[in-house]
């Protein structure tokens, strides 16, 4: 039997973050008000989510922005407020890549070079690097950068043992936080891996129950949108025990087909395989996701202490904005980054800082989820435009029964009808 040992989350500062054996507490989610480096007047983007405090609230996403230590510290001498490293496993022997394994999708039709990538296609694995060799990678960063976020993304095969030893190496290197990598789309789904438990909520379940029991770390579950109805799977991972969860890893797709050679792309050999879809294109689809989680985690899990991290098409700080808006506490970047470097944060949050400037932000928490109650359901969109058309009927015509005045339009309601 375990002993009921008390530890304390490695990155927490205040109100740490206590787990037990088989049962955890959620930690807040919390919004600071007054960040660190914010000037006077100046907009604050420093956030602290389930107990981990960045200066903004951009992440590196998992994939090969975070592939190994140099482009790690990279990202945070360029100011990311965190970093998820490229998902890692036990044995990276089984994991061998191909190349070329990128494809692109411009706006032009005809594909000019010059024409601007709004798709990005990939069909590459984990990381292809010795576990060990990571771990001592994420060591060296957290003694460089003690007070960065940094977080270990891990994906292991069906095996119960084989994802406890995982959970216990990586959290020994002293990462503050896990991202369970339930959403992978390619790879290898017959050995239960990636997509292939977050697609099935049986499997979900018993597998976070798993994670669940033995992390002493945050922990986010990262959603796969190839399924139905993304907040069944996000309801069980919560419910399991996860404190956040990340969404949305890439979309399945075919990038294309070459038309002088009749090949799918990115070609291989002469062959390829359906890989992730991902960057601006995917934007509008991510939103939607990232809302029905949002409302999902307010209406069903309102004791709080539950996050959610947006992923999807973010190149500017307005597209940031509106994730924030539908109730996102971070918002994660890996596209991005490998198209326009890691310096894109800069222009990240100066561009969100005017989003705030503009409405008279003065913090992240001042607009996170105010976008959120003004989704309904179209039954209620047809019933809201039936009495708008009435009352605008009502105000140029003059009402035609004494049953139709109101107290609070009086006033209109009486010039209506008073003859110039």
């Amino acid at each position: 039997m375990e002993s009921l040992t008390l530890r304390a989350s490695p990155s927490s500062t205040a109100s740490p973050l206590l787990r037990l054996p088989g049962r955890r507490r959620a930690a807040s989610v919390r919004v600071s008000a007054s960040g660190a480096g914010a000037g006077a007047g100046e907009p604050d983007l420093s956030v602290t989510v389930n107990g981990l405090k960045m200066p903004n609230p951009f992440v590196i996403g998992s994939g090969p922005p975070g592939t190994n230590y140099t482009v790690m510290k990279r990202a945070f001498d360029e100011g990311w407020g965190g970093v998820i490293a490229k998902t890692v496993s036990l044995d990276a022997g089984k994991v061998i890549n191909v190349t070329p394994r990128y494809a692109r999708l411009r706006a032009d039709p005809n594909g000019s070079t010059k024409s601007p990538i709004i798709g990005w296609q990939n069909i590459e694995l984990i990381s292809d690097r010795p576990l060990e060799t990571m771990l001592n990678e994420f060591k060296q960063l957290k003694k460089e950068y003690p007070d960065r976020i940094l977080i270990g993304s891990i994906m292991e095969e069906y095996n119960k043992a084989a994802w406890h030893e995982l959970i216990e190496r990586v959290e020994e290197s002293g990462v503050d936080a896990l991202e369970i990598n339930f959403s992978c789309p390619h790879g290898m789904p017959e050995r239960k891996m990636g997509a292939a438990v977050g697609q099935d909520c049986a499997l979900l379940e018993e597998v976070s129950g798993w994670i669940n029991e033995k992390a002493t770390v945050p922990v986010w579950s990262k959603m796969t949108p190839n399924i139905t109805d993304i907040t069944q799977p996000s309801r069980i991972a919560l419910k399991s025990g996860s404190e956040g969860i990340a969404a949305i890893n890439t979309i399945m797709s075919v990038m294309g087909i070459d038309l002088k050679t009749l090949r799918p792309e990115p070609c291989v050999e002469g062959y390829s395989t359906p890989g992730g879809y991902s960057a601006r294109a995917v934007h509008p689809i991510a939103l939607a996701k990232v809302m029905q989680i949002a409302r999902l985690i307010k209406e069903e899990f309102p004791e709080g202490g539950r996050s959610l991290s947006a992923i999807g098409g973010v190149e500017t700080g307005n597209d940031a904005a509106e994730f924030i808006l539908l109730g996102a506490d971070t918002v994660q970047v890996c596209t991005g980054v490998m198209m326009h470097g890691y310096g894109l944060v800069k222009k990240l949050c100066t561009e969100l800082q005017d989003f705030m400037r503009m409405h008279d932000f003065s913090s992240i928490e001042d607009f996170r989820g105010a976008s959120l109650p003004y989704f309904t359901t179209h039954t209620d969109l047809v019933q809201r435009q039936k009495e708008a058309i009435k009352q605008r009927k009502a105000i140029r015509m003059g009402l035609q029964s004494d049953k139709d005045w109101t107290g609070d339009g009086f006033v209109k309601e009486t010039e209506s009808m008073v003859s110039n």
